[in-house]
């Protein structure tokens, strides 16, 4: 398991922007918030299974690829309810 969000220079897209695309593409990688006194980070979690592929990952890998050129070109994310944005709520 790792978690990783976007760089501070990041400001056209945030983790709940990458969750939902991915999402879209079949993945599902939960992006959330963390709790009080740490809630300024919010990132994107994934969990690799036993038996999860060099050839998973690549395809992991191709599809946000894929995704960051067309997420970079929006001029703001698109989640402004963080709370709103996510199930997982820890």
């Amino acid at each position: 398991m790792f978690a990783f969000t976007t760089g501070h220079d990041v400001t056209a897209y945030d983790v709940f922007d990458v969750s939902r695309r991915m999402r879209e593409r079949g993945w599902l990688v939960p992006a959330y918030t963390f709790p009080p006194h740490r809630e300024d980070l919010s990132v994107l979690r994934v969990v690799c299974r036993n038996g999860f592929s060099v050839d998973l990952a690549e395809l992991f890998v191709d599809d946000l690829r894929r995704l960051l050129p067309e997420l970079r070109r929006q001029p703001h994310p698109s989640t402004r309810d963080k709370g709103a944005a996510t199930g997982f709520h820890h």
